[in-house]
C-alpha cells in the first residue's frame, strides 16, 4: 500500500509541476515588481499544493500572524528533511529560499525558482557566500523576505545543529528583524535516499514572534543566533516532551 500511495503522490507532483512551469513563466512575463513578489508568491504555492494532495501528511501550522507580507524579515528555520520546503511554502507570503546552487541546475524545478528569484550558493565557495548575503540584502532592500536553513544542510538524527552566522549578520546590517520558524515531524515523512514516504505523520510548523536587530553591531552576532536557535531548540523540544538537551546536538557534544 505504501508503495501504490508512492507512486500516487510522486505522479500528483510531476503532474502539478508541469502545469505550473507555463503558468509561472506567464506570471513572470507581467512581474515588474523589482522583488518579482508575486512570480514567487505563486511558485510557493505549488509547494503548497503538494502538501495537499499527499495522504502522508497532516500540516500544523501555527503561532505569529505576519499582518503586512512586505515587511522584510530574514526567515530561519531548523531543517529535517526535503519535506521542509513545501511545508513552509504553506506560509501566506513570498520569501526568496537561498538554497544549493545544484537544485537550480535540475530541469523544471530549476527553471522555476530561477524565475521566482531565489538566491543560488555554490557550497565550500567563499566568494560564493558573499554574492548570496549581497544579493539577499537586495531582495530586502525590495521589500521581500529571504529564507534560509541556518544549520546548512539536514539534520543527520532529527536534533538541532549549529547555525551558521550569514543569516544573523545579514539582518544585522539590513536593519530588519529575524523570523524564527521551527518544523517537527518532517524528518520521517520522506526518508534520505528513498522514494517512499513514511509512515503517516503530523508535521508541524511554528512562526515564533519576530526577533528585532536594532542597535545590534556586527559584533552581536553570536549573540543572536544563539538566541534565535535556542528558542527553536526549545519548542522542538516541547512538541515532544523531552529536556531541550535531547534536541540540542550541541549539548549532547558538550557533555560528553
Amino acid at each position: 500500500m505504501t508503495t501504490l500511495r508512492s507512486l500516487w503522490v510522486w505522479s500528483s507532483n510531476v503532474l502539478l509541476i508541469l502545469l505550473w512551469l507555463p503558468l509561472l513563466a506567464l506570471i513572470r512575463l507581467f512581474d515588474r515588481d523589482p522583488a518579482r513578489y508575486t512570480t514567487g508568491r505563486w511558485f510557493r504555492r505549488l509547494g503548497a499544493a503538494m502538501t495537499r494532495v499527499n495522504p502522508f501528511w497532516r500540516v500544523e501550522v501555527s503561532g505569529e500572524r505576519i499582518e503586512d507580507p512586505r515587511r522584510p524579515y530574514v526567515v530561519v528555520c531548523n531543517h529535517q528533511s526535503n519535506v521542509d520546503i513545501p511545508v513552509i511554502s504553506r506560509l501566506p507570503w513570498d520569501m526568496k529560499w537561498v538554497a544549493k546552487a545544484e537544485l537550480f541546475r535540475v530541469p523544471v524545478v530549476g527553471w522555476m525558482m530561477r524565475l521566482a528569484g531565489d538566491i543560488p550558493v555554490e557550497r565550500g565557495e567563499q566568494m560564493s557566500r558573499a554574492r548570496v548575503l549581497v544579493a539577499a540584502r537586495r531582495v530586502l532592500e525590495n521589500r521581500c523576505s529571504v529564507m534560509f536553513f541556518p544549520e546548512g544542510t539536514r539534520s543527520r538524527d532529527g536534533r538541532v545543529y549549529a547555525f551558521n552566522d550569514g543569516a544573523f549578520r545579514l539582518a544585522i546590517k539590513a536593519g530588519v528583524p529575524v523570523l524564527p520558524l521551527v518544523l517537527d515531524g518532517s524528518f520521517n515523512a520522506l526518508p534520505k535516499d528513498s522514494w517512499r514516504f513514511g509512515e503517516p505523520s503530523t508535521i508541524r510548523l511554528r512562526v515564533l514572534p519576530p526577533v528585532e536587530t536594532a542597535g545590534l553591531r556586527s559584533g552581536d552576532t553570536a549573540a543572536l543566533r544563539d538566541r534565535v536557535r535556542g528558542q527553536i531548540v526549545a519548542q522542538v523540544a516541547a512538541w515532544r516532551g523531552v529536556p531541550v538537551e535531547a534536541v540540542d546536538a550541541l549539548a549532547t557534544v558538550t557533555d560528553v
